[in-house]
């Protein structure tokens, strides 16, 4: 039990509201609210929401009470010109002195503060040595040692990373790849402080499935973000070659902006696929989501291998979602969860071409007894895949150091 904890993150905002596109806003607030008294929530518009404010939140005692940034507001000259989605100076300037905004108005002390990415944990480096806060944890969700091509924006984002290693009290890794990356981007090793793993995971209310007789025969799902690195086209590629070997398959995209949608829905016409290749829009809510890809047979991931892409270190949260409903997984040798999941039989990894894609599908549909095999896999390792697990694993490993 902890009397107070500040957690720093960001979120896109519409319509002056947090979407589902996050920080790992629900699953620490779901978390940590029930282990404190008072905790302190910092969330910074990420560039190309609907505002650039940040938003303070106050949870005490099952009181609930907001607020915005005064420092944000002022800056807001500043930070509308480049209110577009990327990495924005003028953003990550707000994002650190937020930080510094809130614990010092607040004017108490700290039990543990969670920085999401490097800028807000810099804040809270700092803060600590002014014997503000106790602990700080790194919490990285995202990773690339090549992040940036302009070499000297790179240096930067690679010291501010290596800077909160050596200085933060615990580093979460969302993905077992990111610490071998930092090390062969040339880290010092012994400087560094005590990394735990921390993977995605899901909500119970998330691990759904429903009996094999209720699924959509000979159906593949993907759900996540669009765009040519998460493989989109390639999914369609791909499916232009199980059409020919099953006529009767089809392919079910959640997710993605309009325009993109439009550009691959020309794809589709071109390869003559309207009646195998079907959209169904964005759905925001994580939970309803898992619900409406329950009722199809594969769930695919079908990342593309691009240098330099942050998805060979990061971990795959559509992997994780598919789990939960229940769908063996077909992905790419990109994310580091896929070889994961082909060890613990919930799936087949493949090269990024259309052909092997295609060619694990078909045989994954047409094979009753591998797919049931890996379909009860795949519902196994997703039982034990919930947010409670993960961060109370953390919290076993921090505390047994002693702190």
């Amino acid at each position: 039990m902890f009397e107070r904890i500040c957690i720093a993150t960001f979120s896109v905002y519409q319509n002056n509201k947090r979407t589902a596109i996050n920080g790992m806003v629900e699953p620490l607030l779901s978390f940590f609210l029930p282990q404190t008294t008072e905790l302190d929530l910092v969330d910074g518009p990420h560039p190309g929401s609907s505002t650039t404010v940040t938003k303070f939140e106050k949870h005490q005692d099952g009181i609930f009470s907001s607020g915005e940034s005064f420092v944000a507001k002022m800056m807001s000259p500043l930070l509308t010109p480049q209110n577009q989605n990327g990495t924005q100076v003028f953003f990550k300037l707000r994002d650190f002195l937020s930080v510094f905004e809130l614990i010092v108005r607040r004017r108490k002390k700290y039990d543990v503060f969670i920085g999401l990415e490097s800028v807000f944990t810099l804040a809270g480096i700092i803060l600590k040595k002014l014997g503000m806060i106790t602990t700080v944890i790194y919490y990285v969700s995202d990773y690339s040692p090549k992040r940036y091509p302009v070499k000297r924006l790179n240096d930067i984002y690679l010291w501010l990373d290596r800077f909160c290693c050596y200085n933060a009290d615990y580093i979460w890794d969302v993905s077992p790849a990111i610490m071998p990356a930092r090390i062969e981007s040339g880290i010092d090793k012994p400087r560094v402080k005590p990394c735990i793993l921390v993977p995605n995971a899901l909500f119970p209310n998330q691990i759904t499935h429903l009996p094999s007789n209720k699924l959509i025969k000979n159906s593949v799902v993907f759900a996540g973000t669009f765009g040519f690195e998460n493989g989109t086209k390639l999914a369609i590629d791909a499916f232009s070659y199980v059409a020919k070997d099953n006529s009767e398959a089809t392919l079910h995209f959640f997710g993605g902006s309009k325009q993109l949608e439009e550009e691959l829905r020309k794809i589709v016409l071109s390869l003559h696929l309207e009646k195998n290749v079907f959209f169904h829009g964005f759905v925001a809510d994580a939970v309803q989501l898992s619900k409406k890809i329950n009722k199809y047979m594969i769930g695919i991931a079908p990342y593309v291998a691009m240098p330099g892409s942050a998805r060979w270190y990061a971990d795959a949260t559509k992997i994780r979602l598919y789990l939960g409903a229940g769908l063996p997984i077909v992905t790419t040798h990109v994310p580091p969860l896929g070889k994961e999941i082909r060890e613990k039989g919930a799936g087949i990894v493949v090269q990024d071409k259309p052909k092997e894609l295609a060619n694990a599908i078909t045989s994954l549909l047409a094979d009753k007894e591998q797919y049931n095999r890996m379909r009860k896999a795949a519902l196994a390792y997703a039982l034990n895949n919930t947010w409670e697990e993960t961060y109370a694993h953390a919290l076993s490993f921090m505390y047994k150091k002693g702190k």
